[in-house]
């Protein structure tokens, strides 16, 4: 899932220990979310998006799906 995670937490000045603290989380988390590693619980989400004041959609947007790999047999 993409976020905006990193970008809004630089607008605030936040380092990911300060912007960990005020989630009650590990900085850890803080890093995995923002490169995408782990995508958040519900309740941290809305945790994230309170926190910060936005929606849940302008902070989180999942990832464009890909498609389908199809296979070429050369015609016989």
């Amino acid at each position: 899932m993409n976020n905006r995670i990193r970008e809004l937490r630089g607008d605030h000045g936040w380092s990911q220990a300060d912007l960990a603290e005020r989630l009650d989380v590990s900085r850890q988390t803080v890093n995995a979310i923002e490169t995408g590693k782990y995508d958040p619980s519900l309740p941290l989400a809305f945790k994230i998006a309170r926190l910060f004041g936005l929606s849940i959609e302008s902070i989180f947007e999942p990832e464009p799906p890909t498609a389908p790999s199809v296979s070429r047999h050369p015609m016989e």
